[in-house]
Parts: structure tokens; C-alpha cells; sequence
């Protein structure tokens, strides 16, 4: 792996993101692995997208109610968390990044909670308040570890105008000292392709323009042409059954990639782990880090937020993904959004079981595949 101390201080993510991924593979190590992850402190990334409050009433289930056959929660703790793109900018801070947030939230109680919450754990606030729009809150009731319902208040129109210039008007001014922008898409009407056009402008006209990484909504794709990363899972990507192999969701990922004509996309697979695959048509599978699995609750961010982080700190695209599929592992394993820090995320690395990565070659043709099985020990 590359010496950290020679990488220079303006290294642009957009370079580095399409990398080789044979060299990069057979140079792992989880000494360098672990040596970088305190690069990640005081790296800015900025984070676009569906800000959400997310609400846990945890309580038990003594017996059904006799109004109808459903269960009665006895309610023994409420907890109040950042969700969506604010649970991404919570994830970059564990780590110890400096995160950017800018969104859209509602003049109400709950825009007031998500502020709050935003400055208890250090995120950078640019997000505006339209009256006509509460803010996204997802309330789930868990007992017994087992989540019993989720309730959304969400809206169903899209942002005014006038709200969405003024957040554009802030991220213009964060754009010229960033060198990551995560957008973390959750379909609620912040990101269309007239905003993503006006994010692809502010970035041209930087002397190094930032690395943009996509969360994505299929409803979107149009939207997301020429990024350099998204990261889709299963479902997202058009991969149809638990049985797919490896082959078939590296075909089908490329085919995805092509037609968006993004750099780099990564899948993540559940129980599989992920797949990066590149524009050269290597694809690199990672298999899952996780030990057990409680909630898969926000991985989706904590997989872009740490990949984003390490891209930002100068680590190569496979880097970042392995220690995103690491720290993955770690927030499955706890019930609700939950994120990881330094600490935890190197302790990781050093005490689960080595990986063993495969890489593909994958054309549009079933024909032409060709697997290359590396079984590296780091």
C-alpha cells in the first residue's frame, strides 16, 4: 500500500477513484489497512440529500390487545437519532471527518430536534427550513429487539424553488474546499436532475473538482449520469434473487455502470458483502465483514459515509470500500442507525477473520468472463 506521508495534501478523490484494482488488491495489507484509518481525521465532506429524524420507542410486548390482534407496546425508552443524509454527515463525525450537511428541513418541533442533534455531534449545518414541508421523521417501535411497525411523516411534494436556490447558494460556497460530495438520495423530492446539473456545474468550475458519490434511487438514475461512484444495493442495482452468482451481479452492475457512465459503482450485497466494479471492467468482490446481524438500519450510510471519508483522506477507492464493508459489519450488529468509531473500526480490522477478495473481468458478454480468484491474506 502507498506511504501514507507521500501523498500530497491537494490529491484529488476524482483521480485516485479510478485507479488499478489488480494493483491495488495484491498490495493490501491490514497493517497499512489499520495505519490509515487516523488519515481520516479532519477530512471535510459534504453531504446533499434527504435530511430525516428518525425516533425508537423501545418498550416490551406483554400481550395482544383485545381492541385487535395486534401487539401492546409498553413503552420503556425513547431515542431520538439523525436519519438519512444527517445519519451519513453522524457517520463521517464518529470517524472523526469534518462533515458538511445541507437539506431541506420543516419549521416544526422535529426541523428544531434535527438541528440540535446536528450540533451535538459536531456536523456543520447549511440545511434551510420551508414551512410547507415537515421535516421527514421515521418513528419505529421496537420490543424484544424486533421492530414491531415503522410510522413516516414525510410529504409527498417537492421542494419550492426558492429553497432549493438558497441551498444551492450554500454549497456553491462549501464546493471550493471540499474534495468529496456524498449525495444521499433517499426519493423525497430533494435531488432531481436539474439539481444534480447545477451540482455537476459548481464542481466543473473548481480547479480540482470533487469526487461525487451517489446514494442512489432507481426513480433517479436519470439524474445521476457521469457521477463518479454510486453505491446501489441488490435491489437498487436490478439484481433479481438471493441465488445470483458473482458473475451475473458483475455483469449486471457493468451494464448499470455503462448506461450512467459513472467512474466506479459498488453493490452492496448484504450477506455477500460487496462488489466494486470499475469503467476498465474489473469487478472486486469483498465478502461480508458482519458477525451477526440485529438491524440493518442505516449500513447503507455508513458504507458511502466511510468510503467518502477515505476517499477524502487520499486512500485508494478499494481501501475505502474495505474499511466500509469492515465498519458495515460493526453497525448491523447493534439495533437501530448506529455508527462506529477510530477505535472500534481498527480493532476490527485487526481481530476478524482475514478476507478473501475475488476479482472479476467482466464484459457485456456471458461469454467473455473470465475469473481471476485471489485469496489474499492480509
Amino acid at each position: 500500500m502507498q506511504n501514507k506521508s507521500s501523498i500530497q495534501e491537494d490529491i484529488r478523490p476524482s483521480a485516485v477513484i479510478s485507479s488499478d484494482l489488480r494493483k491495488n488488491v495484491r498490495a493490501m495489507d491490514v497493517h497499512g489497512l489499520r495505519a490509515a484509518i487516523p488519515t481520516l481525521s479532519g477530512k471535510k465532506v459534504l453531504i446533499i440529500g434527504d435530511v430525516m429524524l428518525d425516533q425508537y420507542i423501545f418498550g416490551a410486548v406483554e400481550r395482544i390487545s383485545p381492541e385487535a390482534p395486534v401487539p401492546v407496546v409498553r413503552v420503556e425508552k425513547e431515542e431520538h437519532r439523525l436519519g438519512g443524509a444527517s445519519n451519513v454527515a453522524r457517520n463521517i463525525a464518529a470517524l472523526g471527518g469534518l462533515p458538511v450537511l445541507a437539506g431541506i428541513l420543516g419549521s416544526d418541533g422535529e426541523g428544531k430536534h434535527v438541528k440540535r442533534l446536528l450540533e451535538e455531534h459536531g456536523v456543520k449545518d447549511r440545511c434551510f427550513s420551508e414551512p410547507t414541508h415537515p421535516t421527514i421523521t421515521k418513528t419505529r417501535i421496537i420490543a424484544q429487539q424486533q421492530q414491531v411497525v415503522r410510522i413516516d411523516k414525510e410529504s409527498d411534494g417537492s421542494v419550492c424553488a426558492s429553497a432549493r436556490a438558497a441551498m444551492l447558494g450554500s454549497i456553491a460556497e462549501e464546493i471550493p474546499t471540499c474534495s468529496v460530495i456524498i449525495v444521499s438520495d433517499y426519493g423525497k423530492g430533494m435531488i432531481t436532475k436539474e439539481f444534480m446539473d447545477e451540482i455537476h456545474r459548481a464542481c466543473a468550475a473548481q480547479k480540482h473538482r470533487p469526487a461525487i458519490l451517489v446514494d442512489p434511487k432507481p426513480k433517479n438514475y436519470h439524474a445521476y449520469h457521469g457521477v463518479d461512484l454510486l453505491t446501489p444495493n441488490t435491489k437498487e442495482a436490478g439484481i433479481e434473487g438471493k441465488d445470483a452468482s458473482l458473475e451475473s451481479i458483475a455483469l449486471t452492475g457493468q451494464a448499470l455502470r455503462n448506461r450512467l457512465q459513472s467512474k466506479q459503482l459498488l453493490i452492496t450485497l448484504g450477506p455477500k458483502g460487496m462488489m466494486l466494479l470499475e469503467s476498465s471492467g474489473a469487478s472486486v468482490h469483498i465478502p461480508t465483514a458482519a458477525r451477526k446481524v440485529y438491524d440493518v438500519t442505516g449500513a447503507g450510510d455508513t458504507v458511502i459515509a466511510v468510503l467518502g471519508l477515505a476517499l477524502a483522506a487520499g486512500l485508494s477507492t478499494l481501501e475505502g470500500c474495505l474499511l466500509a464493508n469492515y465498519a458495515a459489519g460493526l453497525v448491523v450488529g447493534q439495533v437501530g442507525a448506529a455508527v462506529v468509531d477510530q477505535h472500534q473500526l481498527s480493532e476490527a480490522v485487526r481481530g476478524w477473520p482475514l478476507l478473501a477478495v475475488d476479482e472479476f473481468f467482466a464484459t457485456t458478454s456471458a461469454r467473455n468472463i473470465g475469473r481471476l480468484a485471489m485469496h489474499l491474506l492480509f
